[in-house]
């Protein structure tokens, strides 16, 4: 089975925009049985799309989670309220919430928290640059000690790792990722996993791929990079081309 997730980040505008587009891919993946969707839009939007959500199999999950359930922190994101309200994941570590100042050692504590309230975590981690030396290995192998400090060894089935090539993503890209490239970083990351959970258990955690993820290179990932799934960016709010991800991997065995 696959592993599609749709980050929606700060998209769309309002709730009707929202609701048009989930409705759209609502119906476009009906008859889905192998892939799970995972759709995580706005934290405001999360309730009415919830409402919508009918019999489709389409599964929501929060963009952040704070680490306590309640208390006098402004503007957070309680993981038990995201629980209450049906959620069942929450992508932690993302590289723009890195970008803006939050540390693995945050990450861990919101991983913590977030798995207390029998949430999934999917984890993100990626290196900035890559060198002749090979130095990113360290810098992915460190976010993932750290941010895992602390992560139940019995909840490994609450885990899903997003490997995310910040070198390879937006305008100003140094190159498109390749399916080698997801491939050659999955083997640290499994690797890392395996020490932490056990040979068994670190096997069976998912890791993903997102980083400019399109309709077009999907497939590459899925099939030869062997990733688990995806993380897919703005073209999940793209219902037809989303749609057509989701197809793909519901091919891909």
């Amino acid at each position: 089975m696959k592993i599609i997730v749709g980050n929606w980040k700060m998209y769309p505008e309002t709730l009707k925009e929202a609701k048009a587009i989930f409705s759209s891919l609502r119906r476009s993946v009906k008859n889905i049985k192998r892939a799970k969707v995972i759709i995580c839009s706005p934290a405001l939007f999360l309730a009415p799309l919830l409402l919508l959500r009918g019999t489709s199999r389409i599964s929501f999950g929060g963009q952040d989670a704070f680490w306590e359930n309640e208390g006098a922190h402004t503007g957070e994101t309680s993981p038990h309220a995201l629980a209450s309200l049906g959620a069942t994941q929450v992508i932690l570590g993302h590289s723009e919430r890195r970008a803006e100042g939050e540390t693995s050692e945050i990450i861990a504590r919101k991983a913590a928290a977030t798995v207390r309230n029998k949430l999934t975590v999917i984890l993100c981690v990626g290196e900035k640059t890559r060198d002749d030396a090979g130095t990113y290995f360290g810098e992915v192998r460190d976010q993932l000690r750290v941010s895992l400090a602390g992560f139940p060894k019995g909840e490994a089935k609450r885990l899903i790792i997003a490997y995310e090539p910040i070198w390879a993503i937006g305008a100003n890209a140094l190159r498109a990722a390749t399916p080698s490239d997801f491939h050659e970083m999955s083997i640290l990351i499994r690797k890392h996993l395996v020490e932490y959970f056990g040979k068994k258990v670190g096997f069976a955690i998912p890791v993903l791929y997102g980083g400019s993820v399109t309709d077009q290179n999907a497939e590459g990932f899925l099939k030869d990079g062997g990733a688990d799934g995806l993380l897919v960016g703005r073209i999940s709010l793209d219902p037809e081309k989303f749609s057509t991800i989701i197809h793909i991997a519901e091919r891909i065995r």
